[in-house]
Protein backbone atom coordinates (compact mmCIF):
# COMPACT_ATOMS: atom_id res chain seq x y z
CA UNK A 1 0.00 0.00 0.00
CA UNK A 2 1.76 3.42 -1.32
CA UNK A 3 1.88 6.28 1.37
CA UNK A 4 -0.82 8.77 -0.40
CA UNK A 5 -3.66 5.51 0.76
CA UNK A 6 -1.88 4.84 3.90
CA UNK A 7 -2.67 8.06 5.18
CA UNK A 8 -6.03 8.57 3.58
CA UNK A 9 -6.92 5.34 5.92
CA UNK A 10 -5.95 7.15 8.75
CA UNK A 11 -7.90 9.98 8.05
CA UNK A 12 -10.95 8.12 6.89
CA UNK A 13 -10.73 6.07 10.29
CA UNK A 14 -10.09 9.42 11.96
CA UNK A 15 -13.51 10.91 10.61
CA UNK A 16 -15.11 7.49 11.30
CA UNK A 17 -14.25 8.23 15.15
CA UNK A 18 -15.36 11.77 14.61
CA UNK A 19 -18.91 10.31 13.26
CA UNK A 20 -19.35 8.55 16.80
CA UNK A 21 -19.22 12.06 18.33
CA UNK A 22 -23.14 12.37 18.14
CA UNK A 23 -23.16 9.78 20.81
CA UNK A 24 -21.07 11.77 22.62
CA UNK A 25 -21.80 15.74 23.50
CA UNK A 26 -23.15 17.75 20.27
CA UNK A 27 -23.59 17.45 17.06
CA UNK A 28 -21.20 15.52 14.87
CA UNK A 29 -20.00 19.39 13.20
CA UNK A 30 -19.19 20.67 15.96
CA UNK A 31 -17.42 18.03 17.63
CA UNK A 32 -15.53 17.11 14.56
CA UNK A 33 -14.00 20.91 14.83
CA UNK A 34 -13.73 20.39 18.52
CA UNK A 35 -12.03 17.12 18.87
CA UNK A 36 -10.16 17.19 15.30
CA UNK A 37 -7.67 20.29 16.20
CA UNK A 38 -5.39 18.00 16.18
CA UNK A 39 -5.84 17.43 12.61
CA UNK A 40 -4.43 20.94 11.96
CA UNK A 41 -1.70 18.34 10.43
CA UNK A 42 -4.27 18.12 7.71
CA UNK A 43 -6.42 21.53 7.33
CA UNK A 44 -2.91 23.48 7.35
CA UNK A 45 -2.07 21.56 4.42
CA UNK A 46 -5.32 22.44 2.96
CA UNK A 47 -4.96 25.93 3.20
CA UNK A 48 -1.06 26.14 2.15
CA UNK A 49 0.89 25.45 -0.14
CA UNK A 50 3.72 23.09 0.87
CA UNK A 51 7.24 22.71 -0.82
CA UNK A 52 8.34 19.08 -1.33
CA UNK A 53 10.30 18.66 1.71
CA UNK A 54 7.32 20.01 3.93
CA UNK A 55 5.36 17.47 2.38
CA UNK A 56 7.72 14.50 2.49
CA UNK A 57 8.36 15.03 6.51
CA UNK A 58 4.80 15.54 6.66
CA UNK A 59 4.74 12.22 5.45
CA UNK A 60 6.57 10.51 7.05
CA UNK A 61 5.40 11.65 10.29
CA UNK A 62 1.68 10.57 9.52
CA UNK A 63 2.91 7.26 8.95
CA UNK A 64 4.20 6.88 12.27
CA UNK A 65 1.00 8.48 13.42
CA UNK A 66 -1.22 6.09 11.20
CA UNK A 67 1.29 3.15 12.62
CA UNK A 68 0.27 3.69 16.08
CA UNK A 69 -3.32 4.85 15.63
CA UNK A 70 -4.06 1.59 13.95
CA UNK A 71 -1.79 -0.80 16.00
CA UNK A 72 -2.43 1.03 19.50
CA UNK A 73 -6.17 2.36 18.99
CA UNK A 74 -8.28 0.42 16.51
CA UNK A 75 -8.33 -2.50 18.78
CA UNK A 76 -9.51 -0.35 21.64
CA UNK A 77 -12.57 1.31 19.12
CA UNK A 78 -13.21 -2.33 18.50
CA UNK A 79 -13.66 -3.12 21.86
CA UNK A 80 -15.86 -0.63 22.79
CA UNK A 81 -18.07 -1.36 19.72
CA UNK A 82 -18.43 -4.55 20.55
CA UNK A 83 -19.83 -3.73 24.20
CA UNK A 84 -22.14 -1.23 22.88
CA UNK A 85 -23.83 -3.88 19.84
CA UNK A 86 -24.11 -5.79 23.22
CA UNK A 87 -25.81 -3.39 25.34
CA UNK A 88 -28.02 -2.09 22.63
CA UNK A 89 -29.22 -6.09 21.58
CA UNK A 90 -30.14 -6.55 25.58
CA UNK A 91 -33.04 -3.52 24.65
CA UNK A 92 -33.24 0.40 24.75
CA UNK A 93 -30.67 1.19 26.35
CA UNK A 94 -31.59 4.13 29.73
CA UNK A 95 -29.76 7.18 30.05
CA UNK A 96 -27.16 5.54 32.57
CA UNK A 97 -25.84 3.09 29.52
CA UNK A 98 -25.71 6.58 27.28
CA UNK A 99 -23.61 8.85 29.70
CA UNK A 100 -21.30 5.66 30.05
CA UNK A 101 -20.85 4.86 26.09
CA UNK A 102 -20.42 8.83 25.77
CA UNK A 103 -17.31 9.16 28.72
CA UNK A 104 -15.84 5.92 26.91
CA UNK A 105 -15.73 7.46 23.63
CA UNK A 106 -14.10 10.45 25.30
CA UNK A 107 -11.61 8.42 26.59
CA UNK A 108 -9.99 7.71 23.47
CA UNK A 109 -9.61 11.27 22.29
CA UNK A 110 -6.45 12.48 25.14
CA UNK A 111 -4.09 10.11 23.57
CA UNK A 112 -4.89 10.44 20.02
CA UNK A 113 -4.24 14.72 20.78
CA UNK A 114 -1.16 13.98 22.34
CA UNK A 115 0.68 11.66 19.62
CA UNK A 116 -0.67 14.16 17.00
CA UNK A 117 1.20 17.34 18.27
CA UNK A 118 4.56 16.18 17.29
CA UNK A 119 3.77 16.35 14.16
CA UNK A 120 1.51 19.77 14.02
CA UNK A 121 4.65 21.22 15.57
CA UNK A 122 6.74 20.06 12.81
CA UNK A 123 4.68 21.15 10.20
CA UNK A 124 4.00 24.66 11.50
CA UNK A 125 7.47 25.18 12.83
CA UNK A 126 8.47 24.85 9.19
CA UNK A 127 6.07 27.17 7.54
CA UNK A 128 7.33 30.60 5.96
CA UNK A 129 6.10 34.24 6.42
CA UNK A 130 4.32 33.98 3.13
CA UNK A 131 2.90 30.12 3.67
CA UNK A 132 1.52 32.17 7.22
CA UNK A 133 0.09 35.10 5.43
CA UNK A 134 -1.58 32.20 2.96
CA UNK A 135 -2.68 30.36 5.86
CA UNK A 136 -4.76 33.79 7.61
CA UNK A 137 -6.32 34.28 4.60
CA UNK A 138 -7.78 31.19 3.47
CA UNK A 139 -8.84 30.39 7.02
CA UNK A 140 -10.68 33.72 6.72
CA UNK A 141 -12.30 33.53 4.14
CA UNK A 142 -13.33 29.43 5.24
CA UNK A 143 -14.72 31.48 8.24
CA UNK A 144 -16.73 34.02 6.27
CA UNK A 145 -17.92 31.29 4.42
CA UNK A 146 -19.15 29.54 7.49
CA UNK A 147 -21.02 32.04 9.46
CA UNK A 148 -22.79 32.67 6.41
CA UNK A 149 -23.88 29.44 5.71
CA UNK A 150 -24.75 28.65 9.33
CA UNK A 151 -26.15 32.20 9.99
CA UNK A 152 -27.38 33.22 7.09
CA UNK A 153 -31.49 33.71 7.07
CA UNK A 154 -32.00 34.03 10.68
CA UNK A 155 -32.65 30.12 10.57
CA UNK A 156 -29.98 28.56 12.68
CA UNK A 157 -32.36 26.66 14.74
CA UNK A 158 -34.43 25.52 11.76
CA UNK A 159 -30.83 25.00 10.04
CA UNK A 160 -29.58 23.19 13.23
CA UNK A 161 -32.74 20.74 13.61
CA UNK A 162 -32.26 19.76 9.63
CA UNK A 163 -28.37 19.04 10.49
CA UNK A 164 -28.53 17.25 13.62
CA UNK A 165 -31.85 14.96 11.94
CA UNK A 166 -29.34 13.76 9.38
CA UNK A 167 -26.60 12.78 11.74
CA UNK A 168 -29.38 11.34 14.05
CA UNK A 169 -30.96 9.23 10.77
CA UNK A 170 -27.14 8.00 10.50
CA UNK A 171 -27.20 6.13 13.49
CA UNK A 172 -31.25 5.25 13.94
CA UNK A 173 -32.63 5.59 10.29
CA UNK A 174 -36.13 7.46 9.40
CA UNK A 175 -37.12 9.66 12.75
CA UNK A 176 -40.51 9.37 13.26
CA UNK A 177 -42.97 12.38 14.25
CA UNK A 178 -42.22 11.98 17.88
CA UNK A 179 -38.12 11.83 17.07
CA UNK A 180 -38.76 14.55 14.65
CA UNK A 181 -40.01 16.67 17.45
CA UNK A 182 -38.04 15.81 20.27
CA UNK A 183 -35.04 16.90 18.11
CA UNK A 184 -37.08 20.32 16.56
CA UNK A 185 -37.80 21.49 20.47
CA UNK A 186 -33.83 20.23 21.59
CA UNK A 187 -32.62 22.66 18.50
CA UNK A 188 -35.00 25.23 19.45
CA UNK A 189 -33.29 25.11 23.41
CA UNK A 190 -29.80 25.16 21.85
CA UNK A 191 -29.68 29.63 22.51
CA UNK A 192 -26.85 30.87 20.56
CA UNK A 193 -25.00 27.74 20.81
CA UNK A 194 -23.92 28.29 17.03
CA UNK A 195 -23.06 31.62 17.36
CA UNK A 196 -20.60 30.51 20.44
CA UNK A 197 -19.21 27.99 18.74
CA UNK A 198 -18.48 30.13 15.48
CA UNK A 199 -17.08 32.60 17.73
CA UNK A 200 -14.54 29.67 20.03
CA UNK A 201 -13.42 28.53 16.07
CA UNK A 202 -12.18 32.25 15.22
CA UNK A 203 -10.43 32.40 18.99
CA UNK A 204 -8.40 29.46 18.51
CA UNK A 205 -7.35 30.20 14.90
CA UNK A 206 -6.35 33.49 16.43
CA UNK A 207 -4.51 32.10 19.41
CA UNK A 208 -3.11 29.75 16.34
CA UNK A 209 -2.11 33.07 14.21
CA UNK A 210 -0.49 34.57 16.79
CA UNK A 211 1.87 31.30 18.27
CA UNK A 212 2.85 31.35 14.74
CA UNK A 213 4.71 34.41 14.82
CA UNK A 214 6.87 32.95 17.47
CA UNK A 215 7.44 29.48 15.79
CA UNK A 216 11.25 30.16 16.21
CA UNK A 217 11.15 31.10 19.34
CA UNK A 218 11.72 28.96 22.74
CA UNK A 219 8.29 27.46 24.16
CA UNK A 220 6.67 26.94 20.52
CA UNK A 221 6.22 23.77 20.94
CA UNK A 222 4.39 23.96 24.45
CA UNK A 223 2.39 26.73 23.12
CA UNK A 224 1.11 24.59 20.03
CA UNK A 225 0.53 21.06 22.14
CA UNK A 226 -1.87 23.24 24.88
CA UNK A 227 -3.72 24.41 21.37
CA UNK A 228 -4.48 20.99 20.32
CA UNK A 229 -4.56 19.12 23.80
CA UNK A 230 -6.28 21.70 25.73
CA UNK A 231 -7.74 24.00 22.58
CA UNK A 232 -11.63 24.93 24.69
CA UNK A 233 -8.91 27.17 26.86
CA UNK A 234 -8.56 28.77 23.76
CA UNK A 235 -12.08 29.46 22.51
CA UNK A 236 -13.29 31.29 25.50
CA UNK A 237 -15.42 30.26 28.67
CA UNK A 238 -18.75 30.80 26.19
CA UNK A 239 -17.49 27.95 24.68
CA UNK A 240 -16.35 25.65 27.44
CA UNK A 241 -19.91 26.49 29.00
CA UNK A 242 -21.81 25.56 25.96
CA UNK A 243 -19.54 22.28 25.37
CA UNK A 244 -20.39 21.11 29.04
CA UNK A 245 -24.37 21.57 28.66
CA UNK A 246 -24.40 20.31 25.44
CA UNK A 247 -22.75 17.18 26.02
CA UNK A 248 -25.33 16.51 28.76
CA UNK A 249 -27.85 17.48 26.47
CA UNK A 250 -27.08 15.80 23.81
CA UNK A 251 -26.97 12.47 26.04
CA UNK A 252 -30.77 13.13 27.24
CA UNK A 253 -31.27 13.90 23.23
CA UNK A 254 -30.15 10.67 22.57
CA UNK A 255 -32.26 8.55 25.48
CA UNK A 256 -35.47 10.03 24.50
CA UNK A 257 -35.08 8.92 20.25
CA UNK A 258 -34.12 5.72 21.46
CA UNK A 259 -37.87 5.33 23.85
CA UNK A 260 -39.74 6.95 21.74
CA UNK A 261 -38.60 4.67 18.60
CA UNK A 262 -39.04 1.15 17.81
CA UNK A 263 -37.58 -2.05 17.37
CA UNK A 264 -36.41 -0.92 13.69
CA UNK A 265 -34.52 2.46 15.21
CA UNK A 266 -32.49 -0.08 17.41
CA UNK A 267 -32.05 -2.39 15.20
CA UNK A 268 -30.20 0.00 12.64
CA UNK A 269 -28.32 1.31 15.57
CA UNK A 270 -27.12 -1.66 16.40
CA UNK A 271 -26.21 -3.01 12.67
CA UNK A 272 -24.80 0.86 12.39
CA UNK A 273 -21.99 0.37 14.98
CA UNK A 274 -21.18 -3.18 13.90
CA UNK A 275 -20.60 -2.09 10.22
CA UNK A 276 -18.22 0.59 11.98
CA UNK A 277 -16.72 -2.22 14.16
CA UNK A 278 -16.02 -4.11 10.30
CA UNK A 279 -14.48 -0.84 9.11
CA UNK A 280 -12.45 -0.79 12.02
CA UNK A 281 -11.63 -4.71 11.45
CA UNK A 282 -10.62 -4.35 7.80
CA UNK A 283 -8.35 -1.73 8.36
CA UNK A 284 -4.08 -3.01 8.39
CA UNK A 285 -1.55 -2.07 9.93
CA UNK A 286 0.83 -2.51 6.97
Amino acid sequence: MDQRHRTKNLKLTTLSLVALFVLAGCSSTRMAYRYADWGVVWWVEDYVTLSRAQKQQLNQDLDSLRQWHCSTELPRYRAWLDELEADIADGAPDIDTIEYHQQQLLVFVPDLLDRAVPVAVNLLASLSDDQVNELARNMAEDQAELEQEMLGGNQTASARAERTTKRVERWLGSLNGEQQSLVEEWSADRGQQTEIWLQGRKNWQQALLETLEGRNQPGFDATIRELVVNSENARGPEYQAMMTESQQAMANLMHSLIQAGDQQHREHLQARANKLNQDFTALTCS
